[in-house]
């Protein structure tokens, strides 16, 4: 096969037609105001979730980002996780089951926080996380492109892969 046979049937054109997918852009529009739509779902005003979400994406840990909102670190743990968020539970996957269990009534609370290592603050926090589900319409005001995921959700997912090859602190005693 040639060169020209290849180009048999192609044609130039001067006009160049443009076609794309349409987009809806409202990165214009304030998170503070998105979220004041959805206040009654978060634990705060839609004022320091706005500046929790804002301190989170730009990469600080969730006690910082809570702590320039004048937030406790649990709160601003319950709004992330409200807003899509995940890996804000304090537990590893083995030691969320083990709350699970305590959750739906096999196991005792104490024989739980024992098995999962943690302190009274991270096994309410956790329990706070598995028994209240992210709210779609606070996910979808908070994330201005869908595809991008917030700041820690690749770290989280890294770090719940690898979970069972890590130590707790528990086992440097």
């Amino acid at each position: 096969m040639g060169l020209s046979e290849i180009a048999a049937g192609l044609e130039l054109t001067t006009k160049q037609v443009e076609r794309g997918v349409a987009t809806v852009d409202d990165t214009d529009v304030d998170l503070e105001e998105r979220l004041r739509d959805r206040e009654d779902d978060l634990p705060c005003s839609a004022v320091a979730a706005s500046t929790v979400l804002e301190s989170y994406e730009a990469g600080a840990s969730v006690g910082s980002a809570g702590e320039a909102a004048a937030l406790a670190p649990v709160t601003a743990a319950k709004l992330l996780h409200r807003c899509g968020v995940e890996g804000v539970t304090p537990l590893s996957p083995t030691a969320r089951r083990v709350l699970r269990d305590w959750i739906d009534g096999r196991i005792a609370r104490a024989d739980a926080l024992e098995l999962t290592g943690a302190n009274e603050g991270e096994f309410a926090l956790a329990a706070y996380v598995e028994t209240h589900e992210p709210v779609p319409e606070l996910a979808e005001a908070v994330r201005r492109d869908a595809s991008a995921p917030l700041a820690g959700d690749a770290l989280v997912s890294k770090r719940d892969a690898l979970a069972e090859t890590m130590t707790g602190s528990a086992d440097l005693r």
